[in-house]
């Protein structure tokens, strides 16, 4: 069966996602948003401004893919496309650096620094990663649960889920042992059910409502982080609530993102050459954080860009948007070129793979999943 396209509005909202996570990145590198021990400043507040808008990213990730989900039919195949991807950065980056003469967690930890390389997903090198691809490897229960389960149970299930996971936390003045902020699987779950749900059953609301409810989230979340800012100048008690306006698994980040996957919903992008090139560059655009995110870069890019740009480091907001926008387009550009080489690469070996004993096997284990979804394998 011939798989279907998938759609460009939707793919551009992928690489949006993906530019939001590099912004939300530079901000915190480049020490830019308002912080408890440091006084307001115009700076500070904008990178605030724009993390809220930003914040979003990770769940609109997630959310993509649960909304599809139920048209989708998993692969081990693809599971082990995307393990091999990680490797391919976590190695290579190594070996550059070591070429380069750039210092490693190798060369920190010895060979305990060596299994965050080779086993990238028990060690979180990447945490995002980690815990997508073994929500990934769970798609075949939540998928069969979504679509055995009625409109009432989903509704039920999910709300308990949301409750426990995001409600309660978001109004609770005090920190949870149990809470993870969102940086965890359990989180992923929520998120990836409710897409599930709303691509099932859908919500009229949101469907004509997305961007008021994307733009009002975000704007919500920056002018309570900016409150505690202030009430925790005089009140201790409001530090830890200071920062619970940008956690993953806040209602209104939650919200956010929802309203912004259903904004882009209406976004209408004609077939032909830009639709082909947004489809390419939103199946590349996650390397971009592979690039950007690895264990030995993720402390070290923005200072060497900022050493090229900007190397008297100057302030303002001129020097902010400067920076920004440097950073972003260079990380971008390369990932998206290391990315098309590794893409290549995986296309050339994979064909040959698939004539093996083992890519036979793997052929055929994805078949099995192809059948109980009801599909011809």
């Amino acid at each position: 069966m011939a798989e279907r396209k998938r759609m460009a509005n939707y793919e551009l909202l992928r690489i949006v996602a993906m530019v939001m996570v590099v912004i939300l990145h530079f901000l915190s590198r480049s020490d830019n948003l308002i912080a408890l021990d440091m006084p307001l400043d115009s700076v500070r507040v904008l990178g605030t401004l724009l993390e809220s808008f930003c914040l979003v990213a990770v769940n609109t990730y997630l959310f993509i893919s649960g909304y599809f989900s139920v048209k989708s039919t998993f692969k081990i195949s693809r599971a082990a496309g995307f393990l091999c991807q990680i490797w391919f950065y976590t190695l290579l980056i190594l070996f550059v650096c070591k070429v380069m003469g750039i210092s490693t967690v190798v060369d920190s930890k010895g060979i305990y620094g060596l299994i965050e390389y080779l086993f990238p997903i028990e060690t979180e090198h990447y945490w995002f990663a980690a815990s997508y691809f073994m929500l990934y490897l769970l798609t075949p229960v939540l998928g069969a649960a979504v679509k055995n389960m009625s409109k009432k149970q989903m509704e039920v299930t999910l709300g308990g889920l949301l409750i426990l996971f995001s409600v309660i936390k978001s109004i609770s003045p005090v920190v949870f042992a149990f809470d993870r902020y969102g940086y965890d699987l359990p989180w992923f779950i929520c998120v990836y059910l409710l897409a599930a749900y709303l691509g099932r059953y859908g919500f009229p609301f949101l469907e004509k409502k997305g961007w008021l409810v994307y733009v009002g989230s975000c704007f919500i979340g920056f002018l309570m982080n900016l409150s505690m800012w202030f009430l925790s100048q005089r009140w201790d008690s409001f530090r830890y609530y200071f920062t619970v306006p940008f956690h993953y698994n806040f209602i209104f980040c939650l919200s956010g993102a929802v309203g912004l996957f259903y904004g882009f919903s209406k976004i209408r992008i004609r077939e032909g050459t830009w639709a082909e090139m947004i489809r390419r560059l939103g199946s590349l655009s996650f390397g971009i954080y592979l690039l950007h995110e690895h264990i030995d870069l993720r402390y070290l890019w923005y200072d060497f860009i900022k050493e090229v740009i900007n190397p008297q480091g100057n302030k303002g907001i001129f020097y902010f948007f400067w920076e920004l926008i440097c950073c972003v387009l260079l990380l971008f550009v390369a990932g998206i070129v290391i990315d098309w080489l590794r893409s290549s690469l995986f296309a050339r070996v994979g064909k040959r793979f698939y004539e093996t004993k083992p890519g036979r096997w793997l052929k055929k284990v994805d078949g099995c999943f192809a059948v109980s979804n009801g599909k011809e394998g």
